[in-house]
């Protein structure tokens, strides 16, 4: 009886995304050791992605596997469960069934197993005809098979029941007045206790008046399992914030507690750390302050034992920890850790796929994060001699043009992502404040977003052609700017030291979250540095950007949905809201991609063009000429006419239409756009080639063909496209990126931050010419939205002409 009185708390293993390894579940038991959780719920991933295999006794392998699982946490004092989740494929009332049924789970409960639970959530409510003659109702088919088999277990002291309604918005039509929990009150076994998520699938927080509410209609305290840091619902998501919104005190209305994590199973140190805390402090009878639950309190000792882990060098698999040399200590704490706001957990969302997983370890090939790279940046430094990466050589919009890059010298203000890799206590608190809780942002992330709409609003006060603007309104937008460009800048330090980090099990799982907001930060910072004075904001242009947002003033996306929505409602996290603060933040195929292959600890940085960029592009563009040239200077004669035919007129004639790519190295890409090619092309002939003439004049007989020759190109590229081009795709671009760029993500990054320019500015569509042959730069616009519009047989020039609309 003692065992049925014990508070279940513990967590479930995640039952979409990539299942967890047997050291990671070792590290988990210890963990729970640790900090006195006592339950672990293990549902087979089969068992619920593929329905069928639920028929399916276990085979001699995975009985072996199950057996150990089991045992090791026994070891460690868990409470083993398994669940299973026969509903959406079971007949109820087939005898045979249900004897398939009771074969699997006798089979489990002989490898030592002696808690069950049995799921019927996320079902179809429609019983098949057999079902609907043998039983009144479907909570009474639920009913009839769980007490069977709760039975046949021999009444086990722990038994769970998920129903198919199990949160107070799935109820029909209410908690109270649901003919199906009535039935599971008066119907189901009194020992079998029955799961419960709260008001919502993922609650934000829990409180004593709903929990009494479906404790009266079940007839019992329901087991909360708790989707509050569950992220399988959004691929850009993580929940690194402390146990938030569930009172110590709850304890009384319930008969546990499980916590359904992040799919990735170190992103739970945190979380499983607060709930420790938080179940101790429910079982201190004195109250006073010290060991009442503080969520800030849980944050910040969390935080100060997962500092140890973070810089450990540890394999992802995690074949080794420290967990076992603090139990001892932790476990007498009675805290937690920082300000959050509790959102809920998933207990039946559909599984979102995850990003592409990649080896991390130290026999990586040369262009993942080895020390080299980290420590002087030498590991890049060679990269001219490794082979390009295809996807990124997006060159530009006329035929024969170089694919541009060259390096100059390393640019101000760009340090190497140098030291051993040590996270620091200031990022790890950044990446828990950037991923924080479903319903809540941490500080950092609030501040970014509050700041990014204050800026967007108010960008009139810097606009190009603004009326005059009081000096100190200047100041304070600028004020705001900076403080949005250093904590993109953070941001961008926080990758690279993950990247650079000497716990691989880490990266492993943060890498595609903390690379997916540093891109999307990459291209935040570069249309803010370009807002300044560069925006038109009395534009008269259809759909200028203005007219983009539908929250203005809004500080999260759920501030704009409401309390009552669920997470999934808005997805992306921060990444997905600062998107959205974006002129193109409804394309997410300019910013959702998967991570690239092998993550590297380079810094990069996009940003708008100034005048003092032209010599080292210029350079960048001369240097892959010679490139194809085989390196022969005497094949141009002047050092100009490479870059003057490749980038010259559009520096010279819209240069606020211009992003620079640079590393730590220098420049290493640019794209440049056109905003208004008709006019473009006029100004082109009547200012630029006639300076180009002038520039470079025959010189009698010792005229230079090569140079005669470009200077021709010159005048070609300036030709005519048609008007029914143009009237949908007024804007043009031309991207060139170094072939061996390390992070192929960064000429995506690079193309966004030009498409929010000219989106802001009211163009409507954009259009880049390729040559056919170009397979790569054809692929590589395709997945950003590009289609093909013209080609080469239509009129006198040989590229296909790809564009978008904006």
């Amino acid at each position: 009886m003692e065992e049925k009185k014990q508070f279940i708390c513990g967590v479930v293993e995640g039952f979409y995304g990539r299942p967890w390894t047997m050291d990671q579940r070792k590290v988990l038991f210890q963990w729970m050791q640790s900090w006195g959780l006592n339950t672990y719920l293990y549902g087979p991933k089969d068992d619920l992605k593929h329905r069928l295999l639920w028929r399916e006794v276990y085979s001699h392998e995975e009985e072996g596997q199950l057996r150990t699982l089991i045992r090791e946490a026994q070891s460690r004092g868990q409470r083993f469960v398994y669940a299973l989740s026969p509903g959406q494929d079971i007949v109820f009332s087939s005898s045979c069934d249900l004897t398939l049924l009771k074969r699997k789970l006798r089979q489990v409960s002989d490898l030592g197993c002696q808690a069950f639970a049995i799921l019927f959530d996320d079902i179809d409510h429609s019983m098949c005809q057999a079902d609907s003659e043998a039983f009144s109702s479907f909570a009474h088919a639920q009913v009839t098979v769980t007490n069977d088999i709760y039975r046949f277990l021999g009444e086990p002291p722990v038994f769970l029941f998920c129903p198919t309604e199990y949160c107070g918005s799935l109820c029909s039509p209410s908690v109270s007045k649901s003919p199906y929990l009535q039935t599971i009150g008066e119907d189901l076994l009194p020992n079998i206790t029955v799961i419960w998520t709260g008001s919502k699938v993922i609650s934000r927080k829990l409180s004593v008046d709903c929990l009494a509410e479906v404790e009266s209609v079940l007839q019992r305290p329901p087991l909360i399992w708790d989707n509050l840091h569950a992220n399988d619902y959004d691929s850009r998501r993580l929940f690194l914030g402390p146990f938030k919104g569930r009172d110590p005190q709850l304890r009384s209305h319930l008969r546990g507690l499980l916590l359904n994590p992040n799919c990735e199973f170190e992103a739970n140190y945190i979380p499983l750390h607060s709930l420790g805390s938080w179940y101790r402090a429910g079982k201190e009878e004195r109250k006073d302050e010290e060991c009442e639950y503080c969520p800030d309190r849980a944050l910040s000792d969390a935080l100060h034992d997962w500092m140890e882990e973070l810089n450990q060098p540890l394999q992802a698999g995690r074949q080794s920890t420290r967990a076992d040399q603090r139990s001892s200590a932790s476990a007498t704490r009675c805290k937690t850790p920082d300000r959050s706001d509790c959102p809920s957990t998933l207990r039946g969302t559909s599984a979102i796929a995850k990003l592409p997983v990649f080896p991390l370890n130290s026999s990586s090939p040369p262009s993942s994060p080895v020390k080299g790279e980290t420590e002087g940046g030498e590991g890049e430094r060679k990269r001219s001699n490794q082979p390009s990466q295809p996807n990124h050589q997006i060159q530009g919009s006329r035929p024969g043009a170089p694919p541009g890059g060259g390096r100059g010298p390393k640019a101000q203000g760009w340090g190497l992502c140098g030291g051993k890799g040590l996270l620091s206590e200031s990022q790890v608190r950044l990446l828990v404040g950037l991923y924080y809780l479903p319903h809540e942002h941490g500080p950092s992330a609030q501040k970014l977003l509050q700041d990014l709409n204050w800026l967007k609003a108010n960008c009139h006060l810097v606009s190009a052609n603004g009326k005059k603007t009081p000096p100190q309104k200047i100041d304070e937008w600028r004020g705001r700017s900076s403080r949005v460009l250093s904590l993109c800048e953070d941001i961008a330090q926080l990758h690279c030291s993950v990247v650079g980090g000497a716990n691989r099990a880490v990266l492993y799982d943060l890498y595609p979250y903390v690379w997916d907001l540093r891109n999307t930060a990459l291209v935040a910072k570069a249309f803010i540095c370009w807002l300044d004075g560069r925006v038109l904001t009395d534009s008269s242009t259809m759909d200028t950007w203005k007219n983009c947002f539908h929250w203005c003033g809004k500080t999260t996306g759920a501030d704009l949905l409401g309390l009552e929505s669920e997470p999934w409602a808005f997805k992306g996290g921060v990444s997905g809201e600062v998107q959205m603060l974006l002129p193109i933040g409804s394309s997410n195929e300019l910013f959702t991609h998967p991570p690239p292959l092998f993550p590297t600890s380079r810094l990069y940085n996009v940003r708008p063009y100034h005048g003092k960029d032209k010599l080292e592009l210029y350079r960048m563009v001369r240097q892959l000429h010679l490139r194809t040239q085989g390196g022969q200077e005497s094949s141009v004669a002047h050092p100009d006419v490479i870059g003057d035919r490749c980038l010259g007129p559009c520096l010279a004639m819209c240069p606020e239409y211009c992003f620079i790519l640079e590393d730590e190295l220098g420049v290493c890409g640019c794209v440049l756009g056109i905003f208004d090619v008709r006019s473009f092309t006029k100004r082109c002939q009547a200012s630029w080639i006639p300076a180009m003439r002038d520039k470079y004049p025959p010189k009698g007989g010792n005229t230079l063909p090569n140079t005669q020759d470009l200077i021709k190109l010159m005048e070609e590229d300036q030709g005519e496209y048609p008007d029914t081009l143009l009237y949908h795709f007024p804007s043009q671009l031309r991207l060139d990126a170094l072939p061996e760029l390390v992070d192929v993500s960064v000429s995506r990054t690079l193309l966004t931050a030009l498409l929010a320019a000219l989106k802001a500015n009211g163009s409507q569509g954009v259009f880049c010419e390729v040559q056919p042959t170009d397979r790569h730069r054809l692929e590589f616009l395709t997945k950003l939205g590009f289609l093909e519009i013209l080609r080469g047989e239509a009129r006198s020039r040989e590229g296909v002409v790809l564009g978008r609309m904006l």
